[in-house]
């Protein structure tokens, strides 16, 4: 069988490590197995057999520090080895504050069928929004009364406020009479893109829409890959700003959805598919993560710990959580919030069985 399910190299670089799993789809052959690792290539020789596969120009080993063979039943074969360089770094930052300019033209795209939501729109200021719970340290830290107790941070016609997970337009349509927290919907495909704060501004989530100069076109991203790429750069931001590390993922119905552990975002994995028609087991997320550039693929990814709430499930964990002032709320539309958990799911059954829970929390790669 050779190398039949590929191999998983899951990179660290801020240590120069690696974890490298050689994967069977069944048992072990009877014959020996003889594995090789060189600076550029693995082999694996059994019986007659020899599989091959070269390591992108990124990616140098050092196989004298191989450590720790072992097989495990259901993965196939795990080792451990440092790295001759560590790889390029991945700028997984993402910030809205950057992705709008002032005194520039922009279109709001919905996301999912590249309709036009907001069309040239031109902005003076560009403004990031304090944290949601703004008003409550306020009154931590004042002496006297909250003298923003009666204000709102609303936008003006020309502005754009940004919030961890969304941004804040005037829409300069004061006749039209919206109420509050009313969904807004794509026209076309009529998914949810935001919803109204009041009779003339209105809050786009980014997991719904995209932004880019007038002059451009829409580029169609697949929206599984778009979601789990957002999310994951808003994790790696706000643990950056914030020092923080948990978070919860609610949905606009104000139910926590999702916890989630951040545990690194300088990971690397290298992934060869094998020589095997069927890779049903090991794929990642399915054909939309297959690796179009031959058969080895790299991403780069952030390390994840979650836990499902729906359906009363980890209640207690999530009550804990919302009450403690170290973890942060994400606030996405409900459906996206369980489309995000589908992602989830996917990418722990695409990982050898070995790595996919630690404790009471589910492991997952999360590519950016």
């Amino acid at each position: 069988p050779g190398m039949a399910g590929g191999f998983l190299l899951e990179i660290r670089r801020g240590t120069q490590s690696a974890l490298l799993v050689i994967r069977y789809e069944a048992d072990l052959p009877s014959s020996p197995v003889d594995v090789s690792v060189a600076a550029d290539r693995l082999e694996v020789r059994s019986g007659g057999s020899c599989e091959a596969a070269a390591l992108p120009a990124e990616v140098r080993l050092l196989p004298a520090t191989c450590r720790g063979l072992r097989r495990l039943r259901g993965d196939g074969l795990h080792l451990r080895l440092r790295l001759r360089r560590p790889p390029p770094s991945a700028d997984l930052v993402f910030t809205l504050r950057e992705s709008l300019k002032p005194q520039t033209n922009y279109v709001f795209y919905c996301q999912s069928c590249g309709d036009i939501i907001e069309k040239d729109r031109n902005f003076l200021r560009v403004l990031p929004l304090p944290s949601e719970n703004w008003s409550a340290l306020v009154e931590e830290w004042c002496c006297h009364p909250n003298p923003f107790a009666r204000s709102t941070l609303h936008p003006r016609h020309h502005d754009c406020f940004l919030g961890d997970t969304f941004f804040l337009l005037n829409s300069g349509n004061e006749s039209h009479k919206s109420k509050e927290n009313t969904r807004v919907f794509c026209k076309r495909c009529k998914n949810m893109l935001g919803e109204t704060v009041s009779s003339d501004i209105i809050k786009y989530y980014v997991t719904e829409v995209v932004t880019g100069p007038s002059e451009g076109s829409f580029n169609p991203t697949p929206r599984s890959q778009f979601v789990q790429s957002i999310v994951a750069q808003c994790l790696v931001e706000l643990s950056s700003a914030k020092s923080t590390f948990r978070f919860t993922v609610k949905g606009d119905d104000g139910k926590i959805y999702i916890l989630i552990w951040l545990l690194n975002s300088d990971t690397l994995l290298v992934e060869s598919l094998g020589s095997s028609s069927s890779h049903s087991v090991f794929t990642r997320f399915g054909d939309i993560f297959t690796p179009s550039s031959g058969p080895v693929g790299t991403w780069n990814a952030v390390k994840v710990l979650y836990q499902p709430c729906i359906k009363s499930k980890s209640k207690d964990l999530a009550d804990a959580w919302e009450s403690d002032i170290g973890v942060h709320p994400l606030k996405f539309p409900s459906e996206t919030c369980l489309e995000l958990l589908l992602v989830l799911g996917l990418s722990t059954i695409s990982l050898p069985p070995s790595l996919r829970y630690m404790n009471s929390f589910q492991v997952r790669n999360s590519c950016s």
